[in-house]
């Protein structure tokens, strides 16, 4: 298969840490969007939105939207538990994640580490919803190991993403110590280099 994606971007990590957990061979198509190759009609073939990341598989399917990807990509392994209740619990996480998480850190991020503007030029909105985001993860992983069940998830990859680069918009994970262990428990996992700007 081939991923188009940037880097940068951790809607498009997502696939590429699930894909090589799982050991998936892809080809990775670098594609920006911030150069407007997103908007050009060649990509737009494949992915009308507009948006990355997109997955073209080897009979010529594409799928588009990260969390609907990765979901995929994980069907019947280990990533996605079974039990169907399960399943939709961990569903819980992926729709959270884009809804109340990604609008809020991700484009936090955005604002200060591509644009470069200065936290104190944060919209005070968003980075309310951000921090209450946080606040949340950290509560709900004060007694557990992952977010959803008891073992490595796709939730745990969706909300890991933008999560351990939320020190790059401003948030500090410092206090959030449940959040720090899950995030170093998770780069165990994709065996990613730590992520330790910003935390203490």
């Amino acid at each position: 298969m081939r991923i188009f994606g940037d880097e940068t971007s951790g809607n498009c990590l997502k696939v590429r840490y699930t894909a090589d957990f799982l050991g998936q061979a892809y080809e990775w198509v670098v594609v920006s969007a911030l150069d407007g190759e997103t908007r050009k009609p060649e990509f737009l073939a494949l992915n009308p939105m507009g948006q990355i990341p997109v997955v073209v598989f080897d009979d010529g399917r594409t799928l588009a939207q990260s969390n609907a990807i990765i979901r995929f990509l994980a069907a019947g392994t280990r990533l996605l538990p079974q039990d169907a209740f399960a399943q939709a619990k961990a569903d819980e996480w992926l729709f959270w994640e884009q809804y109340s998480h990604e609008p809020y850190v991700a484009v936090s991020r955005f604002q200060m580490h591509y644009l470069g503007k200065p936290a104190s030029e944060r919209e005070a909105w968003r980075v309310e919803r951000g921090e209450a985001a946080l606040d949340l993860m950290e509560h709900h992983l004060t007694d557990r190991i992952w977010l959803a069940g008891d073992s490595f998830s796709v939730a745990d990859i969706s909300l890991l993403a933008y999560t351990r680069l939320a020190h790059e918009g401003g948030f500090d994970l410092s206090a959030r110590t449940s959040v720090q262990s899950w995030i170093q428990r998770c780069e165990g996992q994709l065996q990613l280099e730590p992520a330790t700007a910003g935390l203490n």
